[in-house]
């Protein structure tokens, strides 16, 4: 092997590595902090308003949706990364996220990734343990072309790096009047505000 080859593969290894280490920002520039407080909004008014629970069939578990306007209303999250010596919440890098609240559901308010709907298509963001399969609850944040916005995704290839994935991107999707976090579909973009 060349040493131009070793070097360009050094520097694409560099490259990745760096990459890998990006904070994801909130609105003020400041990294998200694990198990810190924040409201995720859409990041283009008329999209919804910040994250919410929605009882989308009347029944537990309950899905992740958003607030039909724009007051400040919805319910903070926390942040957890897999990698247990991250204190932020990093791109492209696994991470648990859960909604600081209480709710009538016996049941954990980490997001994970549902079944997928048939009917349209798409797997709805819903809350509650993925049992066995711990990768159902791993996200990831994703750059866009504008700084402090973001795409959530689920492609949690690091809690399992042998896995073979159906990755997506998440984006909104209305139902009956309520606005739904679901993958396979539109992308939402979205911004992070401190609480």
């Amino acid at each position: 092997m060349s040493m131009r080859v070793i070097l360009v593969f050094f520097f694409m290894a560099t490259l990745a590595l760096a990459q890998d280490n990006v904070s994801v920002l909130d609105t003020k520039g400041n990294p998200l902090k694990r198990g810190e407080e924040y409201y995720i909004k859409p990041a283009i008014t008329d999209n919804g308003g910040r994250f919410t629970l929605i009882n989308r069939n009347n029944t537990c578990p309950l899905d992740v949706g958003l607030e039909n306007t724009d007051l400040p209303d919805g319910y903070p999250v926390t942040f957890t990364p897999f990698a247990m010596e991250d204190d932020v919440v990093k791109i492209n890098r696994d991470f648990k996220v859960s909604f600081s609240v209480f709710t009538i559901c016996a049941q954990s308010t980490e997001w994970r990734v549902g079944q997928n709907d048939t009917s349209i298509g798409r797997r709805f963001i819903t809350t509650g343990q993925d049992g066995s399969r711990e990768w159902g609850n791993y996200f990831k944040i994703v750059e866009t072309q504008l700084e402090g916005i973001y795409n959530i995704g689920w492609c949690p290839t690091e809690v399992c790096p042998t896995c073979r994935f159906i990755c997506g991107t998440a984006g909104a999707f209305t139902e009956n009047g309520k606005i739904l976090l679901a993958l396979d579909g539109s992308v939402l973009p979205v911004e992070f505000h401190k609480k």
